[in-house]
């Protein structure tokens, strides 16, 4: 019997652990992975940025966890000497009508407790030479890191503090009793006074598996990525970003330098047909049903069919994201890019055809469910950690 079993071996179930033994040294966690390493879904395929907190909400979850998050990371790979660097991010209005979007984000940014500073055309240029903007402003607390790095360390943390770390657990059945939860797999079973569960892009099926009646729908959307080709890598030297869509959730295609020292491009958002649908031909009928048998599936399609659209076609055509690039940097063209790796946002999805914008966790007796865990969840991993493990003290499971 296990005080806590932890489903999901990504950043968040990992930091989950690792906080809740911190806290609690003699507690028994176990943490269920389905694949055989860790971090291998979303948190070990994004673009590795630190966000600062910019774009959310202001007294939102999101925003208070990412502000904090970003201090928190930093501090967590200092001290555990991982590679990683406070670059700061150029944030630009290409063209003038973005100005009061841009002047509204500003505002956002100063109401989170970041230090955003507003920059002329030639002040853009003296920050990326070849940037071309109406105007920008830099977010000075924005880094770089490598998550899937983070996470085998929250991996090894976990171990050391005395937790089970199980791969190749994918887990079939729940099973709710009296006084405790019993996590089936074919060959195994895991029993626990108190569920929680990291899962991601099947988040909400194992909410349903354990009895709950979640109140989203996870909705997976693909960002694919693209790497200048190395001639053309000085041509970014830090982060640039457009100016998001308020309206959506995906913050556009931007340029990233990785602490390996690429530069990606990316990504778009164009709906999978798999849960873990990383190449376009991936397609899994059962997947691509629970979609469609959505009814909020349609009813975003009603609202935002047209931008469904547009990124399937810049999915397309190298020429059309090259164009989305240029935006940013004109220099860049359709030859300097090379298609890299993709990833999949599990996206939580309302029955209304709204898609949830904060970071959503639902309780049940004796599970708590982790529903929508959306960027910047990495930068914030050891924030939601801690969170989580302060409401597992709450169910008063642990010793």
């Amino acid at each position: 019997m296990r005080d806590v079993a932890v489903i999901g071996g990504g950043i968040v179930g990992l930091a989950t652990a690792a906080a809740i033994l911190e806290r609690h040294p003699r507690g028994r966690v176990v943490v269920l992975e389905k694949e055989s390493a860790w971090a291998v879904h979303q948190s070990g395929r994004n673009s590795g940025v630190i966000h600062s907190g910019i774009y959310y909400r202001p007294g939102s979850l999101r925003a208070r966890l990412a502000a904090a998050g970003s201090r928190s990371m930093v501090e967590f790979c200092r001290r555990h000497d991982l590679p990683h660097a406070v670059c700061g991010k150029l944030i630009l209005a290409a063209e003038e009508r973005e100005l009061p979007r841009l002047r509204d984000l500003e505002r956002r940014g100063i109401q989170n407790g970041l230090e955003p500073r507003w920059l002329g055309p030639g002040e853009v240029v003296r920050h990326e030479p070849r940037a071309r903007a109406a105007a920008g402003i830099f977010v000075p607390t924005t880094g770089i890191a490598d998550f899937r790095i983070v996470a085998d360390t929250l991996a090894r943390l976990t171990a050391e503090r005395g937790g089970d770390l199980r791969t190749g657990f994918r887990v079939e059945r729940v099973d709710m009793r009296a006084g405790e939860v019993a996590i089936h797999s074919r060959s195994a079973t895991v029993h626990a006074r108190l569920l929680i569960s990291c899962a991601g892009l099947h988040s909400d099926r194992i909410a349903r598996a354990a009895g709950a009646r979640p109140s989203v729908r996870i909705v997976p959307f693909r960002g694919e990525y693209w790497t200048l080709v190395p001639p053309k890598q000085d041509a970014v030297r830090g982060l640039i970003y457009p100016v998001p869509d308020p309206s959506l959730p995906f913050l556009g295609v931007h340029l990233t330098r990785t602490v390996h020292g690429q530069v990606h491009a990316g990504p778009n958002a164009v709906l999978a047909l798999c849960r873990e649908g990383y190449l376009r031909r991936d397609f899994l009928l059962a997947d691509a049903l629970e979609t469609f048998c959505w009814a909020g599936f349609w009813r975003l399609v009603r609202a935002h069919g047209s931008t469904g659209v547009r990124e399937a076609l810049r999915s397309l055509s190298r020429r059309q994201f090259a164009r989305s690039v240029a935006r940013l940097v004109p220099e860049i063209g359709p030859g300097d890019l090379v298609p890299d790796g993709s990833g999949v946002r599990a996206q939580a999805l309302r029955s209304d055809g709204r898609l949830a914008d904060d970071f959503l966790i639902e309780r049940q007796e004796r599970a708590i469910h982790v529903l929508n865990a959306p960027s910047p969840a990495a930068t914030a991993s050891l924030e939601i950690g801690r969170l989580l493990a302060e409401m597992a003290h709450g169910f008063g499971v642990l010793p």
